[in-house]
């Protein structure tokens, strides 16, 4: 079940955030080319019930809230810092708390930032087989960006270049999603 919306989770854990100022970017982009709305979360949304919590259940109100969000997703922009050559263990903690199906067949964008090129694997060697585990359609072109692919907080060329590729691919999925939503309801 789809609530119309283009879900950004960002797997950072402090305020402000390069890493969730790039989701935000993404994530809105894509909401404009699917004619949807979208809201962006990251770990500090989830607040201090997160920390002890060993399922959704565990969660307070608000956190449930965004959890619910995000599963009813049309589609998902999940980006995290690299922490010594992978996601942050909040964010892994985030994804732990979901059922293996609550993901399945849901088109996802992935994005990643980091201190240089040493990190820029951990796209495909860290979050894609993460996201292959719950079955979702995550777009062949992933997005890692290090502190030099932005000028003045603007992404360059090269890093725009990927993202409009990874926009495009995930579009596609959207509406295979849609048709095939509408072809299973009548």
């Amino acid at each position: 079940m789809s609530n119309n919306l283009i879900v950004g989770f960002s797997g950072n854990i402090s305020r402000p955030s390069g890493t969730r100022r790039f989701v935000e970017n993404v994530t809105e982009a894509l909401a404009a080319q699917a004619g949807l709305q979208q809201v962006v979360f990251d770990v500090e949304d989830l607040g201090p019930s997160l920390a002890t919590a060993r399922s959704v259940t565990d969660l307070d109100p608000a956190a449930r809230k965004v959890i619910r969000t995000i599963i009813e997703a049309e589609a998902l922009v999940i980006g995290s810092p690299t922490y010594k050559g992978s996601y942050t263990g909040l964010f892994k903690h985030v994804i732990d708390l979901l059922d293996p199906s609550d993901l399945r067949g849901k088109p996802i964008v992935l994005t990643a930032t980091g201190g240089g090129d040493r990190h820029s694997l951990v796209v495909e060697h860290q979050l894609r087989p993460l996201f292959a585990f719950f079955e979702a359609f995550v777009t062949p072109t992933a997005i890692y960006a290090s502190g030099r692919d932005f000028v003045e907080g603007a992404p360059s060329p090269a890093i725009l270049g990927r993202v409009n590729q990874a926009l495009a691919e995930a579009s596609l999925l959207i509406s295979a999603r849609s048709i095939s939503a509408a072809i299973a309801a009548e």
